[in-house]
């Protein structure tokens, strides 16, 4: 069971420019005034990104819109589950970064580089979600249902070094993809999206694993939505974990996980377990990738499969799953 403070006020994440302690904890909705990472206090730690993730019955859609103080740092992916063609454009904008709204959902978020084109809109509905690269495209809303909660966590690693991030997961996706002319239905019902929202000031190097799945389940003769979300290496030693079960709307904090995984073999199975989460993650896709500008770089395999095993919300059974599409990855930043 986890012990970490539950945050239920608005809060500011900074003050004075540094971390607002009384922040520090996680809570069910995206509780915090973020405007104080601005990137004009300690600049070049800054880091603020929206990365958002559909997995439909077909595809696997991705977008990245980011600033890191001295780039602005954007990708589109598309990939096709059934032919594993991929469309894939990332830009590395050095010393143009973006304006990103000050706190999640405060305004739109656009962002055209080269080939590439991201449009991040809130709207009545919940946020839509537009991408266009060369052969391939998508508009799909990412829905908020009455209730959804979605975890907010902020990590410290000191007064001056901290992250707040929201990972809202099993949000029900609807709209289209079309690649190289075809265009097919993101069906709805069918089709899950996932936020990573963060704002924060990362140290210098820095290393994390984050999974995260979205999908149906049977459980006790009915049908429900299951969500997993979770995270490791990073928050170490902070008091912190991002991890947590999502059913039917609601959220169940848990606490540290055990992360079991080949670095020279990853399409082997993952396993991630503790008391409320048992998982079995089979990839079937390694998106593999990196950079290296001595000063800067970047290592990340993140690999798409499929989950199996049993998680245990608050007030429910173990639920027994197979088959949730989502992730698991491992990155190393020198940032």
């Amino acid at each position: 069971m986890s012990t970490e403070p539950e945050i239920t006020e608005c809060l500011p994440l900074v003050v004075n420019g540094r971390l607002n302690r009384d922040a520090v904890g996680w809570m069910r909705q995206p509780l915090l005034d973020t405007s104080g990472i601005d990137g004009r206090h300690t600049w070049g730690r800054n880091k603020r990104w929206e990365y958002w993730n559909v997995v439909t019955p077909t595809h696997i859609l991705a977008l990245t819109a980011s600033s890191i103080d001295y780039a602005g740092v954007h990708e589109v992916w598309v990939y096709d589950r059934r032919t594993e063609q991929t469309w894939h454009v990332n830009r590395s904008d050095v010393l143009k970064p973006i304006d990103l709204p000050a706190s999640l959902e405060d305004g739109p978020l656009h962002v055209a580089s080269g080939k590439l084109q991201i449009a991040i809109d809130p709207v009545t509905a919940g946020t839509r979600l537009r991408a266009r690269i060369p052969g391939a495209s998508f508009d799909v809303v990412a829905h908020l249902p009455d209730g959804h909660e979605r975890l907010g966590v902020v990590v410290p690693w000191s007064d001056t070094r901290f992250q707040y991030t929201v990972k809202d997961i099993a949000r029900p996706a609807s709209g289209w993809v079309e690649t190289d002319g075809r265009r097919e239905e993101v069906p709805d019902g069918e089709s899950w999206a996932t936020l990573d929202h963060g704002r924060g000031r990362w140290p210098y190097q820095i290393m994390w694993n984050w999974g995260a799945a979205s999908g149906r389940v049977e459980f006790a003769g009915e049908r429900h939505v299951l969500g997993i979300q979770i995270g490791d290496k990073w928050t170490d030693g902070t008091g912190m974990t991002e991890n947590s079960i999502y059913f039917d709307g609601r959220i169940t904090k848990v606490g540290p996980l055990a992360w079991e995984y080949d670095i020279a073999d990853w399409r082997a199975p993952w396993r991630i377990h503790g008391p409320q989460l048992d998982l079995t993650f089979e990839p079937f896709l390694n998106k593999s990738g990196g950079t290296n500008l001595v000063v800067v770089s970047n290592r990340t395999d993140q690999c798409f499969g499929a989950y199996r095993g049993t998680a245990q919300p608050d007030g429910v059974g173990p639920v027994a799953f197979e088959g949730l599409v989502g992730w698991a990855e491992e990155v190393h930043n020198r940032w």
